[in-house]
């Protein structure tokens, strides 16, 4: 009975005044208060809010039900109806925060929020007690500004089990259209095979970098499924790149060594290498890697002339570094049967690049040893071993014949520990030695059998 006479008091002084001539309620104003907001823990915290019943009423569905006469009882505090609230002690600050909003959420509330985490919170007090007006001011917020990334796994935590009111904070996590995906692939890939100013080469690297990174499978599935037109794309952007790598090595095999010496040259012919060496791994992951290797090959005896003209300086030993690492990924891919390719054709590679590695590695070897050059100069161990495990793969596969030259020159070289090729020469002496007995077996079990 008392709600009901205050209540009606209220609507009286509004429609005896003018609700636009009324001195606006504040939270705590006991001279004004007609409602107490009690917060409780289990822990023993109680705080009280001395309130007004209808902002309590108009802005939150839960203080509207318990301040209806429908609700079964009534407790009177210093002849003012008091609502207890219990909750957390995690949450008690946001139950203060939510009533306190209340008698803001008309105004500019932006800095009410004091961060994601802050907004969280009371959001999901919020959608408890029913407050549509904070529920809406907290989804706008978190919606519009940027999440670090233990605010967003915490957001996927809290906000797909709140309902269809909070789904706007989701939108920017949402999947994409796979149009859009493709369209940003392909875009990504042209600028990312392409030769811009020195100044934008960390935007082209993070670009290749993502691009690698949607097309790697690890505990999701790739970002997107390579079609025809995402492989003819690749493979039209590493063809670009050889016809520039091209047409850089012509102009070197022109120019004196000095001019091919120069760091601009080098530097040119580095970053050119970097970008077939990305391409690579890209059309790796496509399975489309023949016309890069093919390429590669007609380009090989060039670039081995180039590299082997300049001077020993530190750019050029960097720029014959990361010529190694794109061959041993080419010599990878056909050594193990990725491409397969003519007897003549792997013959070739092994008679350009077995030479190549075996003189350079030394070299590098030195560099790297060296503090002075230590630190621009970054090799990976496992490249040869893996470069060493290659020949050893490829060689085998050759004709007995070629196999006796290559291991008949490599048994008297002066570089003899680099590449070892020690497991080639097992493998031919045992074919050579028991080669006899084995086909004459076979010709033996042939010559039986009756003619047709």
């Amino acid at each position: 009975m008392v709600r009901l006479q205050l209540l009606l008091f209220s609507n009286a002084f509004d429609l005896y005044w003018g609700s636009e001539t009324r001195t606006p309620n504040r939270i705590g104003d006991r001279s004004t208060s007609d409602v107490v907001v009690r917060l409780r823990t289990k822990d023993g915290r109680d705080d009280w809010l001395y309130c007004h019943s209808n902002i309590l009423i108009e802005k939150c569905r839960y203080f509207a039900e318990r301040l209806s006469e429908n609700w079964p009882t009534c407790q009177i505090i210093d002849s003012r109806n008091c609502v207890e609230v219990y909750c957390e002690e995690s949450d008690f600050d946001y139950h203060v925060s939510v009533v306190r909003l209340f008698y803001n959420i008309d105004g500019s509330v932006e800095d009410l929020w004091h961060g994601v985490k802050n907004a969280l919170g009371i959001l999901l007090v919020a959608v408890k007690l029913g407050c549509p007006q904070i529920i809406t001011a907290c989804v706008n917020y978190l919606e519009a500004v940027p999440w670090e990334e233990g605010e967003e796994e915490e957001i996927l935590k809290i906000i797909p089990c709140m309902g269809s009111e909070v789904e706007p904070i989701l939108a920017r996590l949402q999947p994409v259209n796979p149009s859009a995906i493709i369209g940003i692939f392909l875009s990504a890939v042209q600028f990312a095979t392409s030769s811009p100013p020195p100044s934008m080469n960390d935007l082209k690297a993070s670009a290749q970098e993502q691009l690698d990174y949607m097309l790697t499978e690890d505990d999701d599935a790739p970002l997107l499924t390579a079609d025809s037109e995402i492989k003819s794309e690749v493979n039209r952007s590493a063809k670009r790149l050889f016809a520039r790598l091209n047409n850089l090595l012509e102009a070197l095999l022109c120019e004196s060594v000095e001019s091919i010496s120069e760091e601009g040259e080098m530097q040119s012919f580095k970053y050119l290498l970097s970008d077939l060496s990305w391409v690579f791994q890209i059309l790796s992951k496509l399975e489309i890697l023949r016309d890069f290797v093919n390429n590669w090959i007609d380009a090989s005896e060039k670039i081995v002339k180039v590299v082997e003209k300049a001077s020993p300086i530190v750019e050029v030993i960097e720029t014959k570094l990361k010529v190694i690492e794109v061959a041993s990924k080419v010599l990878e891919a056909i050594g193990y049967g990725t491409v397969i390719l003519p007897t003549a054709v792997r013959l070739h590679m092994v008679n350009v690049w077995l030479p190549f590695v075996r003189f350079t590695k030394p070299l590098i070897d030195s560099l790297a040893t060296n503090d002075n050059d230590a630190a621009t100069l970054k090799v990976d161990g496992e490249l040869w071993q893996s470069l060493e495990s290659t020949f050893v793969s490829i060689i085998p596969a050759l004709p007995s014949g070629e196999q006796a030259e290559i291991l008949t020159e490599w048994l008297g070289n002066e570089h003899i520990q680099y590449p070892d090729l020690t497991e080639a020469f097992e493998i031919w002496c045992y074919r050579t030695k028991v080669a006899k007995r084995r086909l004459s077996s076979i010709e033996a079990t042939y010559s039986m059998k009756p003619l047709p």
